[in-house]
């Protein structure tokens, strides 16, 4: 079998891995994907420095130049749809329905949105103010001023495993609409579709150095990119303890910093709730892309009245769920990651019975020969003292805590480190929004899963640092400037 070739792009320029190649694996089957370029930290330094190259004339175009270039760029990916679909599905073991819509088709609808969102206005007059005769205005008047947002400088983008040409987009699209640079470096486990990305971008026209990758197995391309003196801004999407070094290592810089890190959803149960419809949402842990999403509800929360109910319910729909081959059309749960998350999340169950947790449903693996497939979980029988109650698990796992009044189950969802995404189910609006108001997290669902995705997105506490999402993404990759004068 001849696999295909994948490169680093660097100034412009396809490049081989200065450290060889290493293989992807297909998490469904086992089987290799593509051999993915080794970076080595030289070719970070060398992406980094070509990006701050590239910065001066880029961040000189107009929002239009801008604007047309990343248009461009959705129409090649939308002419490339089915190609990157397969690459993609193969990488990550995504279902057919997660790949299409979710990760291919949310990069293009994310390459339109910054398309627009490229033209937005960027300068904010402000109310002219009267200043006394003093040391700095002599005859003192009427001092006019705006405020206008420009270019970070240099960014590097680094990525999760999980969504990841969406997550790309996502960091990228604001970004190069603001007339920033990038250095993008995904994930190791999955990187040819967002190589195969930053080569659309390219025929789509961004000139040299606008647009480079860099990949790796290793960690010492990213940290090399975190203290290159060419980064202006790190955008990590990924673990909280690594968001926690790349912090502590950029804050000596003092880059600006975007952190979409760990979370921990609570799926907040109340005896007034539509309990069907609780239990589908929570349910959506097991389903949507094998519980491999940081805002997934992975603690169900439920009023000591309706419990057992929702347990009963929601162990049902694990049930019913089929597990297997993600190109069946028919599948839902496919695999995870790899087989060192399957290991990871089979050690957090482990615990998870040893400190007293009752599995319902699932626990074990599948009867599926290849591939790195873990059952829909159900743990019953939880405290918030146990590890798998307060642990990111990232996988197809939810635990259950009961709670017996309103004060107690807004401080079971908040006693995790985490603060990224709670939801909460009742009939009563007031409730639910004095509910929410007292929720440390930086996303609340109310009886629902959807998402608007023109909303701030990020967390509170270890969940985060910064906001992106809608507009709130270009004032993410942008610093505001004053601009002052006398009238």
């Amino acid at each position: 079998m001849t696999l295909d070739q994948y490169s680093l792009w660097i100034g412009g320029d396809r490049a081989a891995g200065s450290a060889g190649t290493y293989e992807i694996l297909n998490p469904a089957d086992e089987s290799t994907v593509g051999l993915a370029p080794e970076a080595s930290t030289d070719d970070a330094i060398a992406a980094a420095a070509a990006a701050a190259d590239a910065f001066a004339s880029w961040s000189a175009t107009t929002p239009t130049e801008r604007a047309e270039l990343l248009d461009r760029a959705a129409d090649l990916v939308q002419a490339r749809f089915d190609d990157l679909v397969a690459l993609a599905q193969a990488e990550t073991g995504a279902t057919t329905t997660m790949t299409t819509m979710a990760n291919v088709g949310g990069s293009i609808a994310r390459l339109r949105r910054y398309a627009r969102g490229a033209t937005e206005p960027v300068e904010q007059p402000l109310r002219p103010e009267p200043a006394a005769p003093g040391p700095l205005s002599p005859n003192g008047g009427l001092i006019s001023a705006s405020a206008i947002r420009r270019p970070v400088g240099t960014v590097a983008c680094i990525t999760s495993y999980n969504v990841p040409l969406t997550n790309v987009v996502g960091k990228i699209g604001p970004a190069l609409a603001m007339g920033n640079t990038v250095v993008v470096k995904p994930a190791p486990q999955d990187p040819l579709a967002v190589i195969r990305l930053v080569e659309i971008l390219h025929e789509a026209g961004f000139p040299p150095g606008v647009v480079n990758v860099v990949v790796s197995s290793a960690p010492g391309p990213a940290e090399a990119l975190v203290a290159s003196d060419d980064i202006d801004m790190v955008s990590f999407t990924g673990s909280t303890v690594v968001g926690q070094k790349i912090g502590a290592a950029a804050g000596g810089s003092m880059k600006r910093l975007l952190l979409e890190l760990g979370g921990k959803g609570a799926s907040i149960v109340f005896d007034d709730a539509d309990l069907d419809a609780a239990a589908r949402g929570t349910a959506s842990t097991f389903a949507f892309h094998a519980g491999q999403i940081c805002t997934a509800p992975t603690r169900l929360i439920a009023h000591r009245s309706v419990y057992d109910r929702v347990v009963e319910k929601l162990s049902m729909i694990a049930g019913l769920l089929p597990v297997g081959d993600p190109t069946d059309p028919s599948t839902i749960v496919g695999p995870v990651i790899s087989g060192a998350q399957r290991d990871r999340i089979e050690t957090h169950v482990r615990g998870g019975v040893e400190s007293g947790a009752t599995i319902v449903t699932g626990g074990d693996r599948p009867e599926i020969d290849r591939g790195f497939y873990v059952r829909p979980t159900l743990l019953a029988d939880c405290t918030m003292e146990m590890p798998i109650a307060r642990q990111e698990i990232f996988g197809p796992v939810v635990v259950a805590v009961p709670f017996d009044d309103d004060d107690e189950a807004i401080a079971l969802a908040n006693s995790t480190e985490y603060g990224l995404y709670d939801y909460v189910w009742t009939a009563n609006t007031a409730r639910a929004y004095q509910v929410a108001a007292r929720l440390r997290t930086g996303n609340v669902g109310l009886n629902t899963l959807a998402r608007n995705p023109e909303t701030p997105f990020g967390g509170f506490k270890q969940s985060g640092v910064g906001r992106d999402g809608g507009s709130f993404a270009l004032h993410a990759y942008s610093e505001m400037q004053s601009v002052v004068w006398q009238a």
